[in-house]
């Protein structure tokens, strides 16, 4: 007899995924931070991928930013009929690349995702950020358990330093 297996979803940067069933979802983060928050009450999770913490300009809001992806993720979590105080959520990523020990990125995209929550009223349950390891993040949406994996060595592209002049990256 096999045993039931649930749908898994990759979660790419820049994007979000709200789910009433359950489904695994899972990333890989370097400098970039995901989010994951559970309803406990309606049993059921969310999670987001930023690689920048913060943008101003409206014609550029995308998932991208922190502010976007953090404000969109607990607004999608509310139109499915969730409360604030039955939310709880997870940080995860934000480190270093071990080659620019300095970077700050990802110490400011973690600072990003602190500060939306905290003003929208979630608790934030647990962290598991900086350092200068990459993390790959599976976050069951059905129980709201999140398992974290460090690894040495992910993807170039999971490690960004800094906003570019005209909003592209500048790794030099």
């Amino acid at each position: 007899m096999e045993l039931p297996q649930e749908p898994s979803f990759h979660l790419e940067p820049g994007y979000i995924c709200c789910a009433r069933r359950q489904v695994t979802i899972h990333t890989v983060v370097g400098s970039s931070v995901c989010v994951c928050i559970w309803d406990g009450n309606l049993k059921y999770g969310a999670m987001n991928h930023f690689i920048q913490p913060i943008v101003t300009d409206p014609n550029r809001s995308t998932p991208v930013y922190g502010n976007v992806a953090t404000t969109e993720l607990i607004r999608m979590m509310r139109e499915l009929g969730s409360e604030p105080g039955n939310l709880s959520a997870q940080i995860l990523g934000g480190a270093a690349p071990r080659c620019h020990p300095n970077a700050s990125l990802g110490a400011r995209n973690v600072a990003v995702a602190h500060r939306v929550l905290e003003r929208k009223g979630i608790t934030i349950a647990s962290q598991d950020t900086g350092g200068f390891m990459g993390r790959k993040v599976v976050f069951d949406t059905n129980s709201g358990h999140v398992m974290t994996l460090k690894v040495h060595t992910i993807r170039e592209d999971d490690w960004m330093l800094e906003e570019g002049p005209h909003g592209g990256i500048d790794d030099s």
